[in-house]
C-alpha cells in the first residue's frame, strides 16, 4: 500500500511522516537548510508480520513545486490531507485536493495538524471548514485526525488506522498487463551501479528480467537494461509487483541515461509512446474560462511534464465542471497507455486546470471529430479490455490492428493471446501485425465487394472481370490490404469468388473462346513459353502458328480479356505465369521503397526498353505507382499476389 502526503507548504506532512515511521524525508541539504521539502521523500512502515509494508510518498507543499508533487501523487492508493490548524485551508490545500480528485484517488483521510498551537475551538473550526471542502471534491466519508506530530498527539490512533487499512488493502495485481514502472529518481551506488525508483504502475518484474526505458532519445531505439536487483517498499525482493514503491537496480545502463518522467517498462508496450493522444477531460468547476481548442496546457502523466495543445472533439469548448473528450497534441512523446490518469495545468504553471482519463494513446490527426471517431472512443470506456475490443469492433469501419491496439491497452503477451474476436470477423496475423475486422463489418464488405463484382459484369460482359486492385479501389478503397486478401480467401473458400492471374470474377461468370480462340491458344502456348520474359508479338505468333495474322490478333485480345495472357503494349502478350514472375522480380528488386528501371533490367537479363514497358505495364493495372525516375510498390495492390497467402 502507498500513501501520499498532500497540504499546503508547512503543515506538517514531513514532521508527520517523520513520527509515523521514523524516517525524515527530507534528505537534500536545502531542504534541512530551508526547513521544507524540494524533493520527494520516501519512508515505510511495517504493519506486522506476514503483512505487506507501508510506503509514505511526502511531498512539497510549495506553490512553485505543484509539478513534483503531481510526480509522486501519481500511482498512491491513499492519500492524507493535511490542513494545519492555526493557518486553516489555505491555496495549496485547494490544488492538492484538486489533483488527488482528478488522479482518481478515492480513498483519503483528514489530518488536522500543529493541534497544540490552537484553542480546542478552532480546531473543530478547521475540521468543519475542511470537510465541507472534502464534500465539494466528492470525499464524502472520510476520517478525520487531529494530531500533533512533535508532542505525539494523535500520532499513535493515526498509525493504528493506516496499519489496520493496510491490512484490508489487497490491490490486485492483473497477470495480464505489462510491467510499468514510472521513474521519479535515478542515481548511482557503489557496488550496484544505476538504480531507477519509481512506482510500479502495472504488471511484475523479477531479477534477470530485460527491460526498456521509453519514451526513447530522438531517433533511437528504446534502450535495454537488465534487472540486477529490486527493492519492494524499501526490502531486497526477487519479484516486485503494481501497488508498490520499487528501486531497480539496472545492469548495462548509466545513471545519465535516465531521467524522471520516463518508464521502464516490459516489451510488450515499449511502442505504446505518443506525442497525440484522446482522454476523457473533466474541467475543474472553479475555473472561471472554459476549456478550448487551441489552449495551451502544461499535461502531467505518471512523473513526466510536458507542453501540449488542447483539441476539444465533441463540442466548441468544455465548460467549467463539465466533461468531455478532448485530443492532446504534446510538444514531446510520452510513454502512456489506456487508462493513465493526466492532469492539466495553465500555460504558465500556475493552476491546476483539469485531469482525465486516457482512452486512446494514438489519437488519429484526422477526423478526430467525425461521429464514427467519437463512436469509436464511446466503445473505449468499457471496463475491461475484452469489453473495449467487443465494442470496438462493431463501430470500426476498417477494423483495427491488434498488435499496437493491445500494447495501447497494456497487455502483455498473456494478455494479447487472452484477447477473443468472433468466428465471422476478417482477420489476417503475419510478423508484423494482427489485423481484425468485425462481423457486420466484414459482412457488409463481403455484399459490397460482390455487388461491385456484379455490376461490373453486366457492364463488361465481354471481359472476364475487374484487377483484382481495381475492383479493390471500388469496393474498399480504405481497407488494409491483407484484410482485403482475408476477404479473397473466404470469398473463394465458399465458392462466391474465381480467380484468374490478376482479375476476379463470379464463379458463373466466363469469357467463352471459340473453337478458334482455342486451337490458338493451343500454338501459341508453347512459343509463348519458350519466349520467358521477352514475350510474343502478334504477327511472329501468326507465322509461327501458321495461322492468319488478323484471326490470331482477335484471339489474343480474347485471351487477354479471360486473363490468359497480359498485353503489355500493343500486339505484345506475356502468359500469365511469367508475368506472375515478372512481377515476383519487381517486388524482390525494391530497394528502399523504390524500383529503378536499371534494378528491374538486370535481375530479369531484359533489355531497358522491354524493362521499361513491362514497368510500366505494371504501373497501370497497380502493381507499381511512377513517381519521378523511379516506381513505387504500391503497398494495397494484390496484383500477382498469392491469395493464399
Amino acid at each position: 500500500m502507498i500513501i501520499g502526503t498532500a497540504g499546503h507548504i508547512d503543515h506538517g506532512k514531513t514532521t508527520l511522516v517523520r513520527a509515523l515511521t521514523g524516517v525524515d524525508t527530507d534528505r537534500l541539504p536545502e531542504e534541512k537548510k530551508r526547513g521544507i521539502s524540494i524533493e520527494l521523500g520516501y519512508a515505510f512502515l511495517d504493519a506486522g508480520p506476514g503483512r505487506p509494508r507501508i510506503g509514505f510518498i511526502d511531498v512539497p507543499g510549495h506553490e512553485r513545486l505543484v509539478h513534483t508533487m503531481l510526480a509522486g501523487a501519481t500511482g498512491i492508493d491513499h492519500a492524507l490531507l493535511l490542513v494545519a490548524a492555526d493557518d486553516g485551508v489555505m491555496p495549496q490545500t485547494l490544488e492538492h485536493l484538486a489533483v488527488l480528485a482528478l488522479l482518481g484517488v478515492a480513498s483519503l483521510d483528514l489530518v488536522i495538524t500543529k493541534c497544540d498551537r490552537v484553542e480546542a475551538g478552532r480546531v473543530a473550526e478547521v475540521s468543519v471548514a475542511a470537510r465541507a471542502l472534502l464534500a465539494q471534491a466528492g470525499f464524502e466519508a472520510v476520517q478525520a485526525f487531529e494530531v500533533s506530530a512533535p508532542s505525539g498527539q494523535g500520532v499513535d490512533a493515526l498509525r493504528a488506522h493506516l496499519l489496520a487499512l493496510a491490512g484490508l488493502h489487497a490491490r490486485p495485481v492483473d497477470p495480464h498487463q505489462a510491467f510499468r514502472l514510472a521513474v521519479d529518481r535515478a542515481f548511482s551506488l557503489d557496488g550496484i551501479g544505476t538504480v531507477a525508483t519509481g512506482t510500479v504502475h502495472a504488471g511484475r518484474v523479477s531479477i534477470g528480467d530485460e527491460l526498456l526505458l521509453v519514451p526513447p532519445r530522438p531517433g533511437q531505439p528504446p534502450l535495454r537494461g537488465r534487472v540486477r536487483s529490486l527493492h519492494a517498499q524499501n526490502m531486497a525482493v526477487t519479484q516486485a509487483e503494481a501497488g508498490q514503491r520499487c528501486a531497480i537496480g539496472l545492469a548495462g545502463v548509466d545513471k545519465q541515461d535516465v531521467a524522471r518522467g520516463q518508464w521502464w517498462v516490459g516489451a510488450a508496450v515499449a511502442a505504446a509512446v505518443s506525442a497525440r493522444f484522446d482522454v476523457r477531460l473533466r474541467l475543474l468547476a472553479g475555473e472561471a474560462r472554459a476549456l478550448r481548442s487551441g489552449c495551451s496546457v502544461h499535461v502531467h502523466l505518471g512523473a513526466a511534464a510536458v507542453m501540449a495543445s488542447v483539441a476539444v472533439l465533441e463540442v466548441d469548448s468544455l465548460a467549467p465542471g463539465e466533461s468531455g473528450l478532448v485530443q492532446l497534441l504534446l510538444h514531446a512523446p510520452l510513454a502512456v497507455c489506456h487508462g493513465d490518469r493526466v492532469v492539466l495545468r495553465d500555460a504558465a504553471a500556475s493552476r491546476t486546470l483539469a485531469g482525465g482519463l486516457v482512452l486512446d494513446p494514438f489519437g488519429p490527426s484526422r477526423y478526430r471529430r467525425t461521429p464514427q471517431r467519437l463512436a469509436e472512443l464511446q466503445a473505449l470506456f468499457a471496463a475491461t479490455p475484452q469489453a473495449r475490443l467487443d465494442a470496438l469492433l462493431t463501430v470500426a469501419p476498417q477494423g483495427l490492428d491488434l498488435r499496437p491496439w493491445a500494447a495501447a491497452q497494456g497487455l502483455n503477451a498473456a494478455g494479447l493471446d487472452a484477447l477473443r474476436w468472433p468466428a465471422a470477423a476478417l482477420n489476417h496475423a503475419d510478423g508484423h501485425s494482427h489485423l481484425l475486422l468485425g462481423t457486420a463489418q466484414s459482412q457488409a464488405l463481403r455484399e459490397r465487394a460482390l455487388g461491385h463484382l456484379r455490376a461490373y459484369h453486366a457492364a463488361h460482359p465481354d471481359e472476364l472481370g475487374p484487377e483484382l486492385g481495381r475492383w479493390r479501389r471500388l469496393a474498399a478503397p480504405r481497407l488494409a490490404e491483407p484484410l482485403w486478401r482475408a476477404l479473397l480467401r473466404a470469398l473463394q473458400a465458399d465458392g462466391s469468388l474465381a480467380l484468374r492471374g490478376a482479375f476476379a470474377h463470379l464463379p458463373e461468370h466466363g469469357v467463352s473462346l471459340s473453337l478458334a480462340d482455342q486451337r490458338i491458344a493451343q500454338k501459341i502456348a508453347p512459343l509463348l513459353a519458350q519466349a520467358r520474359f521477352e514475350g510474343g508479338w502478334a504477327r511472329d505468333l501468326a507465322r509461327a502458328a501458321q495461322e492468319p495474322e488478323p484471326l490470331t490478333r482477335t484471339s489474343l485480345a480474347r485471351l487477354a480479356q479471360g486473363g490468359e495472357l497480359h498485353q503489355v503494349v500493343k500486339d505484345l502478350y506475356y502468359p500469365a505465369a511469367v508475368m506472375t514472375e515478372l512481377a515476383a522480380l519487381a517486388r524482390r528488386s525494391v530497394d528502399a521503397g523504390e524500383l529503378r528501371a536499371a534494378a528491374f533490367r538486370d535481375a530479369t537479363g531484359l533489355g531497358r526498353k522491354r524493362a521499361i514497358q513491362v514497368l510500366e505495364y505494371f504501373d497501370r493495372i497497380g502493381l507499381l505507382r511512377r513517381v519521378g525516375d523511379a516506381h513505387k510498390l504500391r503497398a494495397d495492390s494484390a496484383v500477382f499476389a498469392e491469395i493464399s497467402r
